[in-house]
């Protein structure tokens, strides 16, 4: 199973940010981040595969000063493998 992960540095920025992604009609839910990611609030967006490129278009344009970057998480055999997009 395969997850995109928006990785935010303010909680508030990230909470404003997944109100933002659904008044777009982008399904996105809060979560906490992943220790693998060693960075962050706390706080980040879990995107659907589907839903990543018009996401990323809607949180280009909110231009978040504490905006992180994108994770992709994947589970393999019991294992959970982390890694930054772009």
């Amino acid at each position: 199973m395969t997850e995109i992960l928006a990785v935010f540095r303010s909680r508030s920025q990230a909470i404003d940010c997944n109100a933002r992604l659904k008044t777009f009609g982008i399904r996105a839910n809060l979560i906490n981040t992943p220790r693998e990611a060693n960075i962050g609030c706390g706080l980040s967006i879990k995107l659907e595969p589907n839903m990543f490129e018009r996401a990323k278009r809607v949180i280009r344009g909110a231009n978040y000063s504490a905006f992180y970057g994108y994770f992709r998480v994947q589970s393999q055999y019991g294992r959970t493998i982390f890694g930054k997009i772009g």
